[in-house]
């Protein structure tokens, strides 16, 4: 069973509320009516502010009750506090709106989970091969340290087991082991040291098991990839999105509450259904 078919079964079982504050875009409104028509989730739009989230946001968020209200008329920020205040169970946004917004929107309204400290993002790749990979950050953290690395590798393992099943995580580098120096391999290099997890690697040893046997680090059998940073994640995605015809599932938040989708403004309406499937997968 591919991750989209394991999505949507789990998305039926829920049939979760759903918040999409863009809902006048056209390929909202239709993904929307999609949802709904096939029992995957019941979408709602942006609800008139209202004292539970008022309240959501000053006791739970910890804001003065005046930015409380005025934060409410922005509509990512009340599509945030809905879900703080248990008036959906997921907020799906991004198709207008900038990742940096959604994520500013996600942070102040709903919080991080317990014991996360750095907010990231991942893609499910789905090849037309049916392999099936994580690919992060590639929406998010621009130049993270070793830390910050880290953080994501373990954010991106867990979202890994919820829809793949398994883990198996590569810290991706120009580098394979101590081939080669410099500031970047050396941050993967203390990223892979804390986490336990293979790295520095090469994209061919992180996924070809004769690479890595004639380079004598790790398996070839990674599912998980961690791009050192924004640009290198970014620009991995999209070539392979592009040049392979791979399906970009997200890019889906880590690190937060509640679910949070942020969908790339150049998603189309089965992108949106797709994504949406796999972000109710991790409720």
């Amino acid at each position: 069973m591919s991750v989209l078919e394991r999505a949507f079964d789990r998305a039926r079982a829920t049939r979760a509320r759903v918040v999409f504050p863009e809902m006048e875009d056209p390929r909202v409104a239709g993904a929307c009516a999609r949802l709904k028509a096939e029992g995957l989730a019941e979408p709602v739009g942006l609800a008139p502010p209202s004292d539970a989230m008022v309240c959501a946001l000053v006791d739970g968020r910890g804001m003065k009750e005046g930015v409380a209200r005025r934060m409410l008329d922005r509509p990512l920020y009340r599509a945030a506090a809905m879900v703080a205040a248990g008036e959906a169970e997921a907020m799906v946004a991004g198709a207008d709106a900038p990742t940096r917004r959604v994520i500013e929107a996600a942070a102040i309204g709903i919080g991080l989970a317990d014991g996360v400290a750095l907010p990231s993002s991942c893609f499910v790749m789905v090849l037309p091969n049916g392999q099936e990979l994580i690919f992060a950050d590639c929406a998010v953290n621009v130049a993270p340290e070793a830390e910050g690395l880290a953080a994501i590798a373990r954010a991106s393992a867990r979202t890994a087991r919820a829809l793949l099943g398994e883990s198996r995580v590569a810290f991706l580098s120009f580098s394979t082991g101590s081939s080669g120096a410099g500031d970047s391999v050396d941050r993967v290099r203390k990223a892979a040291e804390l986490t336990g997890f293979a790295g520095p690697l090469q994209a061919d040893a992180a996924l070809n098991p004769v690479i890595a046997a004639k380079k004598g680090l790790g398996q070839g059998d990674a599912n998980v990839l961690i791009f050192p940073d924004l640009d290198s994640g970014n620009i991995g995605y999209k070539l392979v999105q592009e040049l392979a015809g791979a399906q970009a599932l997200g890019p889906i938040l880590q690190g937060f509450r509640k679910p949070v989708c942020d969908l790339s403004r150049g998603a189309t309406e089965d992108d949106i259904v797709a994504a949406t499937a796999v972000t109710l997968a991790l409720t």
